[in-house]
This record gives structure tokens, C-alpha cells and sequence, in this order.
């Protein structure tokens, strides 16, 4: 077998699994999948936004390459409709955004794409890029859950009507909606271009030139200096345990692989693995463990400059004092995506991406969409427009790479906004209890704490269930499986060399192996 692949949307997948196919390396596959998800995923996935890649070279030290998004260096005056707010309809609860050219920030995806491709992978860039550029001119017919994502953030389509005539029909005119053909032909072009002119196409020359016209026209705040003197970061990755299993994560200053760790610290001192997963035990204690990590994060956030600082949380007396916190307590009684590629090389690679919800502003000419990561306020809590010039953005974003103790070797991550955080713990935690099946891991329903808001997903017993809500009055009950909730994507190799995985089928998760 040459490989495996995680990812959401078949069409991602699939592309990941020609590069293999064709003798490719887990890099170049999660190259051609990101490019893809550009296309299949365009809610989710966008060259305007950023992410984060975990890479496991087979020959070499781990390494984070970070490509987020990047505050501009200077703010402009905004007008009244640079900066407005939306809200996206989930079903069960209402989440506002703020889009609009204010909300932009400066993208990293295709330096950092290029980063990647220049340090590790063995083909050609337009040879990677090939599935993509072919799909985004001949079209991809919108699946269910591709066409709910656009149904949730719909507003942001209809902003103005470049942007709505890219994401409608063409016979009815209205949204696109399962079954719908979404082609993307500007966007094609201008990978190909890129293809032969690298990672500055995005930074020098016509595009960044577009860029500057459009947000200063508009009241954004990027420049053509933003774009060209952005970098993309390596770092390496942070170690942490979880009942004896290793696994490497997105460290400092993406916030999310730090509450991870801090929340797997916690559940080691509340021995979370005595309990049954599913059992009211178990998630009484994971939910005051979601508190506890969302509380320690708030306190971080007022006793310093911003989240640079979360590492704190790892050692130390602040620890020791939420460790104390949870053991008292039962004592006494965003548009995010995600691919996981394993290889038969034995690299391993880990990708999450993101264009927030996008910003409704398409760069000229390339059927781009810009982030609104300036507008995201599980970025910014509590000082939505108050971003600092010149700073890298702090993210929930958290892939990595999970080492169980038989030596299996498993590539995750999820998107979901500040769900990120509880859903990988989960799975994490399921890994570990259900010997890691994937599958089990992956399926199991999950739970969500947010201020004294419990979200409950469809799945648990009802008897379950019902004490939840007795100890959480302000509990919502969801009647199904829902995005909400993350979606974990999950690709590994056993130690004896087979490959196996998950695609979380809350956000249209597939699953692939490569003969």
C-alpha cells in the first residue's frame, strides 16, 4: 500500500491519493488536497486565508510551518460598511461574524504552500497542482453538506454580486444547492499561473496590486507591502502526553494545541480513564475540564498581553491550581478544514486550513475570496476590531500527530472554530479508550462547553442525557450529529506498516487508502 488519506470532501481525498499513486510523498499529496479543498471545500478552504501544516518527515525532525494569517502593519480608516456583522444559522444556535474588507487580514496559504513544496516534496508544483486546476474548470457537483455549509454563512454569498454570481446557479440564480455544478475557472487560471511563477504571484506584481485597489476603495486595510513582506514561520512542534501516549501538536502562538494540552493535563489528574466513555461520570468530568481550559484561557488572556503567552498554562503553579480546581470540583460531587495524509515512506503529514467564513471580498480577477479572520472573535474575544498592527493571529487551529504506545502513528486534526479544541480532545481521549479504532474515536458523540452553555450532540443515552441537564440547566440538546461539533479527520500507519483512518462525517469526511 502506498498511503492514506483524510480529508473532507471526496474530491480532496481523491487528489491526495493520485499524488500517491503516482510515487508522490505525504507533502506533495497534502499540497494537491489543500488545492483541491480550494475548489471542492470553498466555504471552508481558500488561497486567501491561512493555516498550519504538522509535518513527521520520515528523515527528519517534526516541524510546524505556519502560513496563518497575519494582522496588516498598519490600520486604515474604515468606513460603515468595511466592517458589519452576519450571523450564521446552525439550527440549534445563532453565531455572529463580522465580514466586510475591515475583516481581512493578511493571507499565508500560498507562501506557505510553496514553503513546503521547496523543503519537502519530490514533485513538481504543477504537477501537483494538476488535479485541482482540472476540477475548478470542469466543475464539482456541491454535496449535501458542501451545500449546507453555504446555506449556514449564506449572507456572506450574497454581499455583492460578483461573489453571488460565482456561488449561484445559473439557471435558477439563487445559491447553489446540492446536486448544483460549482466551477471555478479564474481560479483554475490563476493556479496555473502560480504553478509556473511560485509563491510571490501573490505578493508582487498585478494580484497584490488588485489586493491594495480593492481594500483601499473599500475601507480594508491591506496593502501590497502586507502581502509582500508577510513570511511563513517554522516552528517546532509542542510535545505533550496523554495517559502515557505521546503526541506533537501546534504550539505558541496558535492557541488551540496549548489548551489541548493543558485540557489532556487535566484529564490525567481527574484520571478521566477509570470511566466509561459516554457515561455521566465521563462527561461530567470533561465538561468541567472544558470550563476549567476555557476559564485558564480567559485568565491568560486579562493577565497578559494576548495569547503569546498560553504556553504559562503548561507548567508551573497556575496549573497546579486548575489541577486542584477540577479534583476539588469532583471530590465533592470557522470555516475550517482539515487533511491527514500518511505515507509509505513513513511521513506523515498534518494540515488545517481556513478562510474563516471569508470576508465577501473576491480579489479581482482570480474568483479569490479574502478571510475575515480580523473579524473573528474567538480570535479576538472581547476586542473585536482592536487587533494590534503587525502580529501574527493566535488560532484554535491544532493538527497533529498522536504516537500510541503499540507504536501506531495517527495524523489529526479538525476544524470548528472554538470547537477545535474539545473535539480533538475528544478523539484523543476516545483513541486511547477504544484501543484506536478510528472509527469508534471519530463517531462517538461529543459535547461542547461554552460559558454555562452545555451543547449535547444526538448519540448519548437518554438517561445520560437527562442528568447533563441537571447538572447544565442552560443545556442544549441537538437531535443530530451536527458541524457544530468539529470534524476530526484521522490518517495512520500501524506500526506494522498497514494503513487506517477516519473521515468525520460531520463535515463530510472521507476516507482513503492508496494501492
Amino acid at each position: 500500500m502506498k498511503g492514506a488519506v483524510a480529508a473532507g470532501h471526496i474530491e480532496t481525498a481523491k487528489s491526495a491519493a493520485e499524488v500517491l499513486l503516482s510515487g508522490g510523498n505525504a507533502f506533495d499529496a497534502v499540497i494537491a488536497a489543500h488545492l483541491t479543498a480550494c475548489v471542492a471545500e470553498p466555504v471552508l478552504s481558500s488561497i486567501g486565508g491561512g493555516g498550519f501544516l504538522l509535518a513527521k518527515p520520515a528523515d527528519g525532525k517534526p516541524v510546524v510551518y505556519d502560513f496563518f494569517t497575519h494582522t496588516p502593519l498598519k490600520k486604515s480608516r474604515e468606513t460603515e460598511n468595511s466592517f458589519y456583522k452576519i450571523s450564521a444559522d446552525f439550527g440549534t444556535v445563532l453565531q455572529d461574524f463580522r465580514i466586510g474588507p475591515g475583516s481581512a487580514a493578511t493571507p499565508g496559504t500560498l507562501k506557505g504552500l510553496f514553503a513546503i513544496h521547496n523543503d519537502l516534496s519530490s514533485m513538481p508544483f504543477s504537477v501537483i497542482a494538476q488535479p485541482a486546476l482540472e476540477l475548478a474548470r470542469a466543475g464539482v457537483v456541491m454535496n449535501e453538506f458542501q451545500a449546507e455549509v453555504l446555506n449556514i454563512v449564506s449572507p456572506i454569498y450574497k454581499v455583492n454580486e460578483e461573489v453571488k454570481k460565482l456561488f449561484s446557479s445559473a439557471e435558477t440564480g439563487d445559491l447553489l444547492q446540492e446536486g448544483d455544478l460549482f466551477r471555478n475557472p479564474h481560479f483554475a487560471d490563476f493556479i496555473e499561473t502560480a504553478a509556473r511563477e511560485g509563491g510571490s504571484l501573490f505578493c508582487d506584481g498585478e494580484v497584490a496590486q488588485a489586493i491594495e485597489k480593492v481594500c483601499a476603495e473599500s475601507g480594508g486595510h491591506l496593502t501590497a507591502d502586507d502581502l509582500r513582506q508577510y513570511n511563513v514561520v517554522k516552528r517546532q512542534p509542542l510535545k505533550c502526553s496523554l495517559f502515557g501516549n505521546q503526541f506533537l501538536i501546534n504550539p505558541a502562538p496558535a492557541s488551540g494545541g496549548i489548551l489541548i494540552s493543558f485540557a489532556a493535563k487535566l484529564s490525567e489528574s481527574a484520571d478521566l480513564m477509570k470511566f466509561t466513555p459516554g457515561s455521566i461520570e465521563y462527561l461530567e468530568r470533561l465538561a468541567e475540564i472544558q470550563h476549567t481550559t476555557n476559564r485558564a484561557r480567559i485568565d491568560r488572556l486579562l493577565k497578559s498581553e494576548g495569547e503569546n503567552h498560553l504556553h504559562e498554562l503548561l507548567g508551573g503553579e497556575l496549573l497546579s491550581n486548575y489541577q486542584q480546581h477540577v479534583y476539588k470540583r469532583f471530590s465533592a460531587n470557522r470555516g475550517t478544514t482539515q487533511i491527514s495524509v500518511a505515507d509509505k515512506f513513513g511521513n506523515i503529514a498534518s494540515l488545517t486550513t481556513s478562510n474563516g467564513e471569508g470576508s465577501g471580498i473576491m480579489v479581482p480577477g482570480t474568483s479569490i475570496m479574502l478571510n475575515n479572520m480580523l473579524g473573528e472573535e474567538d480570535l479576538f474575544p472581547g476586542a473585536i476590531g482592536n487587533w494590534k498592527p503587525n502580529q501574527r493571529i493566535s488560532s484554535m487551529m491544532a493538527p497533529g500527530v498522536l504516537q500510541l504506545k503499540n507504536g501506531d502513528e495517527i495524523a489529526f486534526g479538525s476544524g470548528g472554530s472554538n470547537r477545535i479544541r474539545t473535539a480533538i480532545l475528544q478523539v484523543l481521549l476516545n483513541l486511547i479508550a477504544f484501543g484506536g479504532d478510528a472509527k469508534k474515536a471519530v463517531n462517538a458523540p461529543r459535547i461542547h462547553l461554552e460559558g454555562d452553555e452545555l451543547n449535547i450532540e444526538a448519540g448519548f443515552d437518554n438517561k445520560v442525557t437527562n442528568k447533563l441537564e441537571v447538572f447544565y440547566p442552560e443545556s442544549k440538546i441537538w437531535d443530530r450529529r451536527s458541524l457544530f461539533f468539529g470534524g476530526v479527520h484521522l490518517a495512520g500507519k500501524k506500526q506494522e506498516g498497514t494503513f487506517f483512518g477516519y473521515g468525520d462525517e460531520r463535515r463530510g469526511g472521507v476516507f482513503l487508502t492508496v494501492d
